[in-house]
């Protein structure tokens, strides 16, 4: 199955008519992982139709105002339209003080489980059954954090006529084999996954840079990402700006994805100073040229890696 990664906001600091602040939403089968929250968040989601009902899980790459300001608008917005399900928000220290504070000074609670987790370094985030996350210190002005969502290997081809031939009836024991786990045919015969399934297909990879200017340690977190999404505050004339200011021009993030062989780049977190920010596109194009400019409600699908492991 697919996986759909949702453009919520692609501006940088300040929003305009046609961009909102910074979120991206990874929508999977099962659930969604929401990558930081701009205000007009709940607005953006309608518009989208990004439900605010399902199994989520909330990652904040840095406390800047753009990027964490509409969170405590869409958890009181959760809890007045009745969520049930349990919702987790991961950030920098800090992040649950910043939570606590605000609903304290307005008044609001939760009526559904909330956990918040603070980040506290680099390295695995979240292991779950088909997903894990990750998160680098990314080179920005104050502590923050670039996440790498990944896709556990998936299981090779099934191929029934070789589960036959080893005495394995189709039914609970073809599924067994296609989770991974040895059977034991009614002949007493052991067979293994890999008696009957071609190779593990690889999982596909999606890292969000937040924002960050370039960073050495990138090109080996990225790592063969499925789609980059990264900061392009500003256009490569503004390059001492971008350095100062700890942010990415189109050049730049340009070659962060092609120094990890990535497949797409996808730019975002724009400079409102961009009306028409297709040049950006065009610099960074000359460099990778498979990228795209984000726009709000840009969706881009991942359909299931046909690369084996």
């Amino acid at each position: 199955m697919s996986i759909r990664i949702v453009f919520l906001g692609t501006s940088g600091s300040v929003p305009t008519m046609k961009r909102s602040l910074p979120c991206v939403v990874v929508q999977c089968p099962k659930e969604q992982w929401m990558f930081d929250c701009g205000e007009n968040v709940q607005h953006q989601m309608m518009g989208a139709k990004v439900s605010f009902h399902r199994k989520m899980k909330i990652f904040i790459s840095h406390l800047h105002g753009d990027h964490v300001l509409g969170l405590p608008g869409l958890l009181q917005t959760m809890a007045l339209m009745e969520r049930k399900e349990p919702l987790q928000v991961y950030g920098p220290i800090g992040i649950k003080k910043f939570l606590e504070c605000t609903a304290e000074t307005l008044h609001f609670g939760v009526n559904y489980p909330l956990e918040i987790i603070e980040i506290t370094g680099e390295g695995p985030i979240i292991e779950q059954g088909e997903y894990h996350l990750a998160a680098v210190k990314s080179n920005h002005a104050v502590e923050s954090y670039c996440f790498a969502f990944t896709e556990h290997p998936r299981p090779g081809r099934f191929y029934p006529d070789k589960a036959k031939a080893l005495g394995i009836p189709q039914g609970e024991l073809w599924s067994k084999l296609q989770s991974g786990k040895e059977v034991i045919a009614p002949n007493g015969n052991t067979v293994k996954p890999t008696d009957v399934m071609g190779p593990l297909r690889s999982g596909r990879k999606i890292v969000y840079t937040g924002d960050t200017k370039p960073f050495d340690a990138f090109a080996d977190f990225a790592k063969d990402a499925d789609l980059v999404i990264h900061d392009c505050t500003f256009d490569d004339s503004l390059t001492q700006k971008a350095d100062v200011d700890g942010h990415s021009t189109p050049t730049q993030a340009a070659g962060q994805a092609k120094s990890a062989n990535a497949k797409q780049l996808a730019l975002s977190h724009i400079s409102a100073r961009y009306p028409d920010a297709t040049p950006l596109l065009e610099q960074a194009k000359k460099v990778f040229p498979n990228t795209v400019l984000a726009e709000d409600f840009l969706e881009i699908e991942l359909p299931l890696s046909k690369n084996l492991l």
